[in-house]
């Protein structure tokens, strides 16, 4: 008697355990779904190559990459290490005109 009391005990168990689990794909990024952004998109602003560097142009640079955030990036500037694929970049020579863009 004993061992089918802990036989039914452990069935039951496994029952009820195996309805806290889930195994349903269509749980959104958890990333994406927090900021309502996806990527940066550097392609889409490659248009302020040769251009002045400006908060007006970071702007719109921005914008059209779909990033949520954006900086210049002056020679020697000090950085941080971290990657942000939300973060466009505009790197600029001394000068301040922008000579590259990236994500990061």
């Amino acid at each position: 008697m004993p061992w089918k009391l802990a036989s039914l005990s452990t069935l039951l168990a496994a029952v009820v355990l195996s309805g806290c689990s889930s195994t349903s794909e269509s749980t959104p990024d958890p990333v994406a779904a927090e900021t309502g952004h996806s990527r940066c998109e550097a392609k889409a602003a490659e248009f302020a190559i040769g251009k002045q560097a400006s908060p007006q142009l970071l702007e719109q640079a921005r914008a059209r990459a779909g990033a949520q955030n954006a900086r210049i990036l002056k020679p020697n500037d000090m950085v941080t290490l971290e990657y942000r694929s939300d973060r466009l970049n505009l790197n600029t020579d001394a000068n301040l005109v922008v000579n590259r863009v990236n994500c990061g």
